[in-house]
């Protein structure tokens, strides 16, 4: 994946102290790793529950539970980003 790609960040709604709603705290690490490697996000909401898709070049390349996500942070310790990134890197 060359640098700068353009990384689609597709997140549902998710329920969090009985209230269900989108929410970007759980996306921040992966938002900072995918930056971190040179990549621009763009976040999107769907109406999907508790999911999160990176899309790049309008091919889904990873899927996953938003509560897998580590709340916060820089995303280097957790391994789903980690993962994402991956996918992300392993696109073309």
């Amino acid at each position: 994946m060359p640098k700068n790609a353009l990384v689609t960040l597709c997140y549902g709604p998710y329920e969090s102290s009985g209230v269900v709603k989108h929410r970007t705290f759980r996306l921040q690490g992966l938002q900072a790793a995918l930056r971190a490697r040179g990549h621009q996000c763009v976040s999107e909401e769907t109406r999907e529950w508790n999911m999160v898709e990176l899309v790049v070049s309008g091919e889904m390349v990873f899927r996953c539970d938003i509560k897998q996500l580590q709340f916060g942070g820089d995303g280097q310790l957790d391994p789903v980003c980690k993962a994402a990134v991956e996918a992300v890197e392993k696109a073309y």
